[in-house]
């Protein structure tokens, strides 16, 4: 059971520890030049795409706007071309019932005029029958004379 504390416990003395030798990739000193000029292309390459990406997001915001303006302007011509229908339909629709209501005022007259005129047919009925019977008595006594 010793030697089971013994292992737990761990390494006592620093002999027992593994020693490293520095990386030379990872060392402060200046990096070969190979190894700068790998990381300068890479720069360059993250510098380009960096500056592919902010074109297109400035392509797709300039694209978004034009679109969102042409959308905006558009509603607001339908509105106007509403506005504009609605009053004419309202314009179109006061007249046809300022007509009908002519029309209607109109027959209504028409209509008191008619009774009127019933009793001045009954009356031309009358002086029709009133001169045939003269004209019958007249062709009576020509005929007998």
């Amino acid at each position: 059971m010793e030697e089971e504390n013994a292992r737990d416990a761990g390494p006592t003395d620093s002999s027992d520890l593994p020693v490293r030798e520095p990386d030379p990739d990872l060392s402060q000193a200046d990096p070969p030049p190979d190894r700068l000029r790998g990381m300068v292309r890479a720069l360059e390459v993250v510098e380009r795409d960096s500056a592919a990406i902010s074109e297109s997001y400035s392509s797709l915001f300039s694209s978004l706007r034009l679109a969102l303006s042409e959308v905006t302007s558009s509603s607001v011509d339908h509105i106007s071309c509403f506005s504009d229908v609605a009053g004419r339909l309202q314009e179109s629709a006061l007249d046809a019932a300022t007509k009908g209501n002519r029309y209607i005022n109109s027959f209504l007259r028409l209509n008191e005029e008619m009774k009127g005129m019933e009793s001045l047919a009954m009356q031309l009925k009358l002086l029709r029958r009133d001169v045939d019977i003269l004209e019958s008595a007249v062709n009576q006594i020509l005929r007998l004379s």
